[in-house]
């Protein structure tokens, strides 16, 4: 079976110390505890020049049930409407997608 995981996409945001502070003390602390049956958390700064996005978050899940099921929850609603509040850039994106693994 695949795993699953949601990505949330922030774009630069117009106020950068304001939204690293909130997302650092609020919202990854709000998303370990609502994200029910997360597997993992990966919180990526993008650094490429000329960017328009600024984080990256992605949350694993075991599967795309368990990931509906969350972002369905109160929990989950409550995380992604902050996500939306604190985005000063604008609209965050937010992609569900299969994971695929591959050995080298």
């Amino acid at each position: 079976m695949k795993t699953a995981k949601l990505i949330v996409i922030y774009p630069t945001p117009s106020d950068l110390e304001t939204f690293e502070q909130r997302y650092a003390s609020e919202h990854v602390p709000m998303a370990v505890e609502n994200l029910q049956g997360k597997t993992r958390f990966v919180a990526s700064l993008i650094n490429s020049e000329n960017a328009a996005y600024h984080r990256m978050a992605e949350v694993y899940f075991p599967n795309m049930h368990v990931l509906q099921e969350c972002l369905q929850s109160p929990g989950g609603q409550a995380t992604a409407q902050h996500a939306v509040e604190i985005s000063t850039g604008g609209q965050p994106i937010f992609l569900t997608a299969e994971v695929e693994s591959f050995e080298f």
